[in-house]
């Protein structure tokens, strides 16, 4: 069949054979089908979904649309963690040297921000001279030899991913569970893992604003896995406001940061916990969770997890300096605070409003080729339950360019609820699926 066939197959609620899926994604691959082929494919998928036999002939073609590592020559189960994208979500930044001081082997390919949530590699990169894009041979080197390699897709590993992932993110494809759990399992069953534990985001930050579309993206991650012979462990977390205090790319490295050393905001900090004590229980680290989380307390305290930190920014590249020294990371030239309208709490707030914010003020991308601005971000002064007085600053705006800035203040202010009382706390963690 041409793509043009396939296409209107798919957009008339046909279902695609794995043959064709294969041979159109090899296409798209080679450059044979274009961007434009592809988006509308993204589309018709968007709309009429596919079952379980088109999905699976999807991920395993993307998958094997490049390398499939190999890390059996590193000793140990090796765990990688997945979030399905939020608002200041940096827990990478954080868990994966945790999870590599505790002795579990940590191979991370990232992606970059999409849509209104923030990107692993765009902060990484904040990190002075931080390279993400090693060959494979140093990824696995230091896989095998610093229990951790954090860098972006190369051209060797899931190029279908890589191309693909860019494209939804402007052409208004993200929030599709299809798409999602392909383009996850194909990068992450491509790493080498053994394991994975998946954070899957739900709230209106994230790109499943319900439980059960969360529930669904999950369930659908782990049948990938298993598919394939990989252990998958789910936890459904909230992203009904963003996570922890800073957004923006410098700003979640020294949250992050901050964290390791036992300094950081509650709700980050027990995301942060939970997701690694599963990994250590699936890396054989742990017999439980509880056992696992006393490991990660030790090694906050003990400093091996800062340590561990350090030794990763610098075999990759990095400045192990900025480490210690935040002055060293991007620094925004001025800030604006936005203020609360009147005396009361804060009751909401429209998470993905926030995010969407972020991109305006350049912490995101408005376009595949836009240019992020690594010091730029908020730091949220005031989260949801949290009390507040007319004029009283709610969110601080670290700015370099001030053309934008009323736009991002007006976006801000819409996305805060006020009332007269505090809202019912919810659970951080909705749900663990496996």
């Amino acid at each position: 069949m041409q793509p043009y066939e396939l296409i209107k197959a798919k957009r008339d609620g046909g279902r695609l054979e794995p043959a064709d899926i294969r041979a159109f994604i090899e296409a798209y691959t080679a450059g044979t089908v274009a961007d434009y082929q592809m988006a509308a494919m993204c589309m018709a998928i968007f709309f009429r979904g596919m079952d379980s036999r088109e999905l699976g002939a999807w991920a395993r073609a993307m998958l094997e649309s490049g390398e499939v590592l190999d890390l059996s020559d590193t000793p140990g189960v090796k765990v990688d963690k997945h979030s399905t994208g939020g608002v200041g979500d940096k827990v990478s930044l954080s868990l994966a040297p945790l999870a590599a001081a505790c002795g579990v082997p940590v191979p991370m390919i990232s992606g970059r921000g999409l849509g209104h949530t923030g990107g692993t590699l765009d902060k990484l990169e904040s990190i002075p001279g931080f390279n993400v894009n090693l060959p494979t041979s140093e990824y696995r080197r230091l896989v095998r030899e610093v229990n951790c390699c954090l860098i972006g897709q190369t051209a060797q590993v899931a190029p279908a991913d890589k191309k693909l992932y860019a494209l939804r993110d402007v052409t208004a494809t993200v929030d599709c569970i299809p798409l999602i759990a392909s383009s996850i399992m194909s990068k992450k069953l491509a790493e080498g893992i053994d394991a994975l534990v998946l954070d899957v985001k739900v709230g209106s930050g994230a790109f499943m604003k319900r439980d059960e579309d969360a529930r669904t993206l999950a369930k659908t991650m782990i049948g990938l896995g298993a598919e394939m012979g990989k252990k998958v462990v789910a936890l459904l977390t909230d992203m009904d406001q963003p996570l922890g205090r800073k957004v923006g790319n410098a700003l979640e490295v020294i949250e992050a940061v901050d964290m390791l050393r036992g300094d950081a905001p509650e709700d980050y900090t027990e995301i942060t916990y939970a997701l690694t004590a599963e990994m250590l229980v699936l890396g054989k680290k742990a017999a439980t969770v509880e056992e696992a989380r006393e490991k990660l307390r030790k090694v906050v305290e003990d400093g091996s997890a800062v340590r561990k930190l350090k030794e990763i920014v610098q075999v990759q590249g990095g400045d192990p300096r900025a480490i210690d020294d935040y002055s060293l990371l991007p620094q925004a030239k001025a800030t604006a605070d936005v203020v609360a309208p009147r005396d009361g709490f804060v009751t909401g707030i429209d998470t993905e409003g926030v995010g969407l914010a972020a991109v305006a003020l350049g912490a995101g991308r408005q376009r595949t080729d836009s240019k992020i601005d690594p010091a730029v971000g908020f730091t949220l002064l005031k989260k949801t339950g949290e009390p507040v007085k007319q004029g009283e600053p709610v969110v601080r705006v670290h700015y370099n360019d001030a053309a934008p800035l009323e736009n991002v203040k007006a976006r801000l202010l819409a996305a805060y609820q006020f009332g007269e009382a505090a809202p019912a706390a919810r659970p951080l963690i909705r749900e663990r699926v496996e």
